[in-house]
């Protein structure tokens, strides 16, 4: 039995005086490809007057554009997003024989249909540098993959950045830290420049503090949040988009909820737009993501509290009492 989880994403502009919004895009719907089951999903954007078209990018993820024909006082975004967090394995797929082994070559069937996945920007020194450091030997390619992304997670330092934009993979090298968007778009230069086909991927990330503490490895969490997140896709023959997560190392699993995967970063932002008006507006800007437990069931991490217990052996004792009562033993 899994735990149900609740999202709540609040995104909020107010500005001193009326402007102009462009165009708003929002991709802040679940991309169709999210291995999480999303239970529900809504949208609501303020001020109300607006026109709004639910469309697909040429990548298939959903997006929505809104335009406002008059000018506004706020711009204000609420995502409510329910996940069944069951717990899935990140291995449970299978790669193609043809690509079993690292290098190999896509199939021509589909090979040109990759080519924008696999077309790497211009490389500087650092990233040529580091490209050039991998092992060419031929190897199990989930084995390289689980190593490369596990080996940029200690190579690259994990930083806040408030920033807007992405790093250049020779930024991130050269500072040797960066945001989650930074690595994941530095991961992404790799893989192209090593032959594979990889995508740059935004969405929610739920963590889930643990039952009970591990004994060995990272502790986890100490409480339930959520985020938006950047990760990488890399395709594989017969396994499709595996999500390889170099923030923290790992594959991607139930907590990764996609929202656009896409072959360069610029198109996968959560919102964007722009607004003009007279003047220069101050903008105050509000931002709020929580997280909540909706339904939990016993597990066996966290089995039934010794109230529960008596409660069921409370129910059990008077379901025998009426079955005595009226002699059905």
């Amino acid at each position: 039995m899994a735990i149900t989880a609740s999202i709540h994403h609040l995104t909020h502009y107010k500005y001193d005086r009326p402007v102009t919004l462009g165009p708003q895009i929002i991709r802040l719907r679940p991309a169709p490809h999210s291995r999480t089951r999303v239970i529900s999903h809504s949208l609501k954007v303020s001020p109300g007057g607006h026109f709004v078209n639910h469309q697909q990018d040429p990548y298939g993820n959903w997006l929505s554009r809104f335009v406002f024909p008059e000018p506004v006082r706020e711009f204000r975004i609420e995502v409510d997003l329910v996940a069944d967090m069951t717990v899935y394995n990140p291995f449970d797929f299978f790669v193609d024989d043809s690509a079993q082994i690292w290098p190999f070559e896509y199939p021509a069937d589909f090979s040109e249909d990759l080519t924008i996945y696999r077309k790497p920007e211009e490389a500087g020194p650092r990233l040529r540098a580091y490209v050039a450091s991998i092992a060419r030997k031929k190897t199990n390619t989930v084995d390289f993959l689980v190593a490369l992304n596990a080996q940029l997670a200690r190579d690259i330092g994990y930083i806040v950045r408030l920033e807007p934009g992405v790093q250049t993979p020779d930024e991130t090298l050269h500072l040797e830290r960066g945001s989650c968007r930074d690595t994941s778009w530095l991961l992404v230069q790799i893989l192209r420049h090593l032959g594979f086909a990889a995508r740059f991927c935004s969405g929610y990330l739920i963590q889930l503090r643990p039952d009970l503490v591990a004994l060995d490895g990272p502790a986890g969490t100490d409480h339930d949040f959520t985020d938006l997140h950047a990760w990488c896709e890399v395709f594989l023959p017969g396994a499709g988009g595996i999500g390889l997560d170099p923030t923290s190392g790992l594959l991607t699993g139930e907590s990764h909820i996609p929202l656009a995967a896409t072959p360069h970063y610029r198109n996968a932002a959560p919102i964007s737009g722009g607004y003009s008006s007279a003047g220069t507006p101050e903008v105050e800007f509000d931002f709020d993501m929580t997280v909540t437990r909706v339904a939990e069931h016993p597990r066996i991490t966290k089995p039934f509290s010794d109230e529960a217990w008596q409660a069921l052996d409370a129910l059990g004792q008077q379901v025998d009492a009426v079955i005595e009562e009226q002699d059905m033993s």
